[in-house]
């Protein structure tokens, strides 16, 4: 049992058996600012003695060495400048209050660059002599300390920071070594400084050196009685740089998550997929390279393998079934189709370059002959404007360019007076109707009718014009229910955005395809009724007029 240095005055007595230390090279790193009081500073001094009773000094043994810093680093002593407890005792009593700024960061670094040089005395990295440093500190540095110290723990150096008063227990933390709770301590005053005097015994006493150094094993430490060695877990072996470890079988210890094959490699692993497949960019799934590949596709025509499946096509002149794999001919179609488009301003330009988009995009899929299918367009805003008539064109090419041509008009939104001009202007004979013609219309628009559409849709329907509306934006869905034929989901079509229109079109042009009867079904019908007599039974006309009616509306 014994108190400490008996030269002494101080308010604690440490009761401790013999105390055995590991060699360590120790350097203290003391604040020395004006905000330290002169009586403060002596207590400072007297903490240092009291825990000096702890070390064995020697050159074999643990050296001190000792800096102050204020606005300056002032270097009292360096590790092989005393090989005696009492001749470093008597230097810590003899150091001058240096009363000036607080430059903590600039302190660190000198420590690290300077007093742990073997030329000052510390010894080779090799021997695994363990370098520590002891900041005390009162005060908010003058500069930055966040990088430096990080520096110099990378370094090896294991750093305590012991702060008093109103010092900024984050700033201790971004000083000291991990853990915090055994390299950071935080004290109200200098006169309690003195009570981390037992903390530090049974840190600094007996201690093995697993417990002191930065050892930085990634699994174990292993301690000797002047030095230590990593060592690793079971399954894996010790890298080069003796410290960290590599699995023996790496796929076999991590969760790897690879989707086909997981591949050990000498510093790791990697992800492999099987024949057939390639890695996807996330470097652990696996996608067909041809989704096609197994046969499985059902694709009536063509097939095409996209980066996550196999999808249908369809050759020219057809047009792929909502199935998604049959493919319906619409180059023998026949209609009169009337497109009735939105102009109102709420479209803007740019907006209205994709409608025209839309248009020739329906077109490019359409038999268009003289004697196939004929079509004509009008555009509306406050007024109604025909753009061309159904027996205008009879060429895709010459509709196209008309409908290129068009001139954006850019003011309201009559959609009920359009659809009073389809009705009885655009299906007349003089326009271009034809008897015995499916007659279809499309009605595109983005947003609210300033007019009522309810009446001349129901009067357009009833004389046997199938309308299929396509609303975008804010277009209002009961709007669009009233003016599109029945039932709602083969003739009604909404897209969120002009950008989403592509989908929608390509649902349209099936539709419409499916929708109308094709050439030889129209032929079929005419035979009949330019064969009849007047003496024909009022009854079998009577059928064959119901099925062709069913076939022109409502298929």
């Amino acid at each position: 049992m014994w108190s400490v240095h008996p030269s002494i005055s101080c308010k604690i007595t440490i009761h401790l058996s013999q105390c055995e230390t590991i060699p360590l090279d120790f350097v203290f790193v003391i604040d020395s600012s004006r905000s330290i009081r002169p009586n403060d500073y002596e207590k400072v001094k007297t903490f240092i003695i009291n825990l000096l009773q702890f070390f064995e000094v020697g050159s074999d043994a643990t050296q001190i060495g000792l800096l102050q810093y204020g606005s300056v680093v002032q270097p009292e002593f360096s590790l092989n400048t005393y090989t005696t407890k009492t001749e470093v005792e008597q230097a810590v009593r003899n150091m001058k209050h240096l009363a000036s700024g607080t430059m903590t960061g600039l302190a660190i670094q000198y420590t690290m660059e300077t007093a742990f040089t073997e030329e000052q005395g510390a010894r080779p990295k090799s021997l695994h002599i363990p370098r520590i440093a002891m900041i005390v500190t009162d005060g908010r540095p003058q500069d930055t300390v966040e990088e430096i110290a990080a520096e110099a723990r990378e370094a090896g150096i294991q750093i305590f920071a012991i702060g008093v008063g109103r010092v900024d227990m984050n700033t201790l933390k971004t000083i000291g070594s991990e853990p915090h709770s055994e390299h950071v301590h935080l004290v109200a005053n200098f006169s309690q400084i003195e009570t981390l005097i037992s903390v530090f015994q049974s840190k600094l006493c007996g201690a093995e050196m697993c417990d002191v150094v930065d050892h930085q094993c990634q699994h174990i430490c292993v301690s000797s009685p002047a030095s230590y060695r990593c060592k690793c877990r079971k399954g894996f072996t010790l890298n080069p740089d003796g410290k960290t470890c590599k699995a023996e079988d790496t796929c076999a210890v991590v969760d790897h998550g690879c989707q086909h094959i997981c591949a050990n490699l000498p510093d790791g692993y990697e992800c492999r997929c099987r024949p057939g497949y390639t890695l996807r960019p996330d470097g652990k799934t696996c996608k067909n390279m041809d989704h096609c590949a197994d046969g499985k596709h059902g694709c009536e025509q063509e097939f095409m393998s996209t980066e996550d499946s196999c999808v249908c096509k369809c050759r020219a002149g057809f047009t792929l079934q909502p199935d998604g794999k049959t493919c319906q001919n619409c180059s023998d179609s026949i209609m009169d189709l009337v497109f009735v488009i939105d102009g109102s301003k709420s479209l803007g330009p740019a907006n209205f370059e994709l409608v025209k988009q839309f248009v020739n995009g329906i077109v490019d899929s359409l038999n268009i002959s003289r004697m196939g299918t004929h079509v004509g367009l009008l555009q509306y805003s406050t007024k109604v404007r025909t753009e061309f008539t159904l027996n205008q064109y009879s060429t895709a090419r010459d509709i196209k360019q008309a409908v290129t041509r068009m001139q954006y008009m850019g003011r309201g939104s009559m959609t009920g007076s359009a659809l009073r001009h389809m009705h009885e202007f655009s299906f007349s004979a003089k326009e271009g109707a034809r008897p015995n013609t499916p007659r279809v219309s499309i009605v595109f628009t983005d947003g609210r009718s300033q007019d009522d559409v309810s009446e001349w849709a129901t009067k357009a329907k009833n004389s046997g014009v199938t309308i299929y509306t396509l609303g975008v934006g804010k277009a209002i869905e009961q709007e669009l229910r009233e003016i599109a034929s029945e039932p709602d989901e083969k003739h009604l079509y909404y897209a969120e955005d002009f950008e989403k229109m592509g989908e929608i079109t390509k649902k349209l042009k099936s539709r419409i395809c499916t929708g109308t009867p094709h050439e030889a079904e129209m032929r079929s019908h005419l035979d009949f009724f330019s064969k009849i007599s007047l003496t024909y039974p009022l009854e079998a006309m009577s059928k064959r007029l119901e099925t062709l009616e069913n076939q022109l509306v409502h298929k």
